[in-house]
């Protein structure tokens, strides 16, 4: 791999002034508006290259640049036709910028600047729309990613990986500003962000629309998280958008496009009803960046995750990094003993893996025969990028028939392409976890969706006036999870008048319970409201053509030429399109050689405070660590030794913190849900074990007293975070229940007055 020079303040100046960012949300979908301002101070022309982020289901929709007094707009263009303008354009002398889709993974995008002459301030504006994730609370987010800070890739590092120069939060010089306008059918009820927001500002009395803003002196340190809040969330809805008054009739830009959102809500009586068969195979990523906290947090998840599978079930758990383990040959039914001896292993695990090499496990897990009727159920945990996003997506969609999967980013640096590509192709359901977040409820409510009836049968249906003819650009839906949201778009080709009105059916079958959801919608577009549906809707049929594609190795015909003109007709690039423009004004030749220059870019979670800048151009160093700003491909930095192995070196790691007192009390479950009377427990308890021996009522099993005494405590002291033992004390009423247990009110009573709780019997499900 190329080493990167490191450029300080002190050396050369950073390029890279402020970003500026406009967020249009529309009920489920968003355009975002990004314009990057910087300066050459040098006396030599640059040719700067950005690789940055965004989202995985992003649809980039337009690139312009402003450099000086020149204004050039782009095009989409053929990929190999737009290099071709690239590269004569600039060998001319004339400025020029390319933006392509990374090969290998969509969210990572590639921008060549071109020349910049010596002093030139540039300006350049990138769109892009989106669609927003579901919350487990019904928030819908969206993310700014930091490593926006653009990650670079030197001169001659084509096919490296991408590299980054990193320097601590505190030295970057540039600032961001954001704002946002959210407009729905229905009412906003709050928006919440990670970051200092300025108040929420309604637009209008029945609080439809609403604005909110970054508030001032923003460093860009960590993601820009926002969480947006809508009344009635359950509800169905459907945006109409018109098409494009210079697009022809009869073209996906020039007819009318709609967008359905259905976020059905399921009875409470069949979701109760969990299933108590599986087989549960947990993937967890052990690369070098999962170190200290992130391997600990993932640790406490696979305790919670073990004591709450059902009895009955079967489990595995495999590891990665750049190799591969698994704790089982092949996976075993959940027992007391198989339980510990994965707990023990588990309690072993450290974040000494190396890489991101996620591929092979993936491939081996799927290789391994399905056990009859127990559906398989995939959780896979990476804190990094891959650069093989698409191979990965491309092997769970072909196994999509067999097992649902369930994907956990964890940490700024986690490709949304990879997480939420995976859970769509795979019928599951995408969680992040950043910042100060916890990763046990949120995979908790992973598992409940795992252990969720699945939904069969499902078919949408429209009933449209006889003039209208609909084309869906969506794939059809496999799966619905209660708190899981499907979006579909759909052209409608045809005149209709002014009050038409159109229907759409959403029929399932739940539990042997079939379901019907209506949604009844004017076909009349909104006014004024862009093209975000259309672009959203081109994107959703060209990732569909382009998984086609790849499937039939590029066999098939026309589906590539369908590609370029769907993608050259919306201005939504795709891996067979790129965005060219040429400032084809300047025929002045630019003097003197071009010289690449990297930007510095905020590290995050490795950056101790107070840096030290040493002389050596290609090092930082610093107290407690020395970093080379040479970076793996999950965005971490790598060592480097004389015998080339990869070797890790983190801060000193601080003193192990004393068990989470829950984790304690999870710890000491059996597997069949029960509790056993011991000093351990007492201790967990907070008692003696005397006290909790003397208290137990005298017809009562030490197991039924030690159980009841656990779901107490639980109850009493750890409501606020239900979301993690809730299926574990589920499991323990469960036994208790099938016990048919004596005297259970008189233990309850008795578990009160020692526990100093007032917890009712019925509140523990018993």
């Amino acid at each position: 791999m190329n080493r990167c020079g490191l450029l300080t303040l002190q050396r050369e100046p950073v390029p890279l002034k402020s970003i500026e960012v406009e967020l249009e949300v529309r009920d489920h979908v968003a355009t975002v508006v990004s314009t990057l301002n910087y300066e050459n101070k040098e006396d030599k022309p640059l040719e700067a290259v950005f690789v940055f982020p965004l989202p995985g289901d992003a649809a980039v929709c337009h690139f312009s640049a402003q450099i000086g007094q020149t204004q050039i707009v782009a095009e989409v263009k053929e990929k190999q036709k737009a290099r071709e303008e690239y590269d004569d354009a600039l060998s001319s002398g004339q400025q020029a910028f390319l933006l392509e889709e990374s090969d290998q993974s969509p969210d990572i995008f590639s921008l060549s600047v071109g020349s910049l002459p010596p002093g030139e301030s540039a300006s350049i504006r990138l769109e892009y729309v989106t669609e927003l994730a579901v919350q487990a609370d019904d928030g819908l987010r969206f993310c700014l990613p930091a490593v926006l800070n653009p990650r670079y890739q030197p001169q001659g590092s084509e096919g490296a990986g991408v590299q980054v120069t990193s320097v601590p939060a505190s030295l970057v010089p540039y600032s961001l500003s954001f704002s946002a306008r959210v407009s729905s059918p229905r009412p906003i009820s709050k928006v919440e962000s990670n970051c200092s927001l300025d108040p929420l500002q309604y637009l209008n009395t029945d609080q439809t629309q609403a604005t909110v803003k970054l508030a001032a002196g923003h460093k860009f340190d960590r993601d820009v998280e926002l969480l947006i809040y809508y009344k009635d969330a359950h509800q169905p809805t459907a945006v109409v958008e018109a098409g494009q008054a210079s697009a022809e009739p009869g073209s996906l830009m020039g007819d009318p496009v709609v967008m359905v959102s259905l976020y059905p809500e399921f009875p409470q009586s069949v979701m109760s009803s969990t299933a108590s068969c599986g087989e549960f195979v947990f993937l967890m990523d052990r690369s070098g960046s999962m170190s200290n906290t992130r391997i600990r947090s993932a640790k406490d998840t696979l305790l919670l995750l073990l004591k709450s599978l059902p009895i009955g079930c079967y489990f595995n758990i495999y590891s990665f990094g750049s190799r591969y383990e698994h704790i089982f040959l092949k996976s075993v039914e959940y027992s007391q003993q198989t339980m510990e001896e994965a707990l023990k292993k588990v309690e072993q695990m450290e974040a000494d893996l190396g890489g991101t090499e996620i591929l092979e496990p993936i491939k081996h897990i799927y290789s391994q025969p399905c056990i009859p009727n127990q559906p398989r159920q995939l959780f896979v945990f990476t804190d990094g990028e891959v650069g093989n996003t698409k191979e990965v997506i491309d092997q769970v969609k072909k196994n999509s028939g067999s097992h649902r999967c369930f994907s956990f980013g964890i940490g700024e640096g986690a490709s949304s392409a990879l997480i939420n590509g995976m859970a769509k192709e795979g019928g599951g359901h995408a969680q992040f976890i950043t910042g100060t977040d916890r990763m046990q409820p949120k995979v908790m409510q992973s598992l409940r969706f795992a252990l969720q009836p699945a939904v069969v049968d499902i078919s949408v249906t429209w009933d449209l006036p006889k003039e209208v003819s609909v084309t869906v650009l969506s794939p059809p839906i496999t799966t619905l999870f209660q708190g899981q949201r499907s979006l579909i778009y759909a052209q409608l080709t045809g005149q209709s008048s002014e009050a038409a009105e159109g229907c759409v059916t959403l029929t399932y079958s739940l539990a042997g319970h079939p379901s019907e959801n209506q949604l009844h919608f004017s076909l009349r577009p909104a006014e004024d409201a862009g093209l975000t549906v259309h672009r959203l809707g081109a994107q959703t049929l060209i990732r569909s053509l382009e998984m086609e594609e790849r499937e039939h190795r590029g066999q098939q015909d026309g589906v590539k030429e369908k590609v370029v003109q769907l993608s050259v007709e919306s201005g939504v690039r795709s891996s067979f399109t790129a965005f060219i423009a040429v400032n084809k004004d300047n025929s002045e030749v630019i003097q003197g050689p071009l010289v690449r220059r990297n930007i510095p870019t905020a590290l995050f979670e490795l950056a101790p405070i107070g840096c030290v800048m040493m002389a050596a151009p290609s090092t930082i160093m610093c107290d407690s660590a020395v970093m080379f700003e040479e970076i793996e491909a999950d965005g971490f930095p790598m060592m480097e030794e004389e015998n080339q192995s990869r070797k890790y070196f983190p801060a000193a790691v601080p003193e192990q913190p004393p068990r989470d007192p829950l984790l304690q009390l999870v710890s000491l479950q059996e597997a069949s849900g029960c509790w056993l009377l011991d000093p351990a427990l007492a201790a967990a308890l907070g008692q003696t074990n005397e006290e909790v021996e003397k208290s137990k009522p005298e017809k009562t099993s030490s197991e039924v007293w030690a159980t009841i005494l656990a779901l107490i405590w639980l109850h009493g002291f750890k409501m606020d975070a239900k979301d993690e033992w809730e299926l574990l004390a589920m499991k323990a009423a469960s036994w208790l229940c099938a016990h048919n247990a004596p005297c259970v009110s008189e233990c309850v009573d008795a578990g009160n007055v020692l526990l100093g709780c007032s917890v009712k019997k019925e509140a523990l499900g018993l």
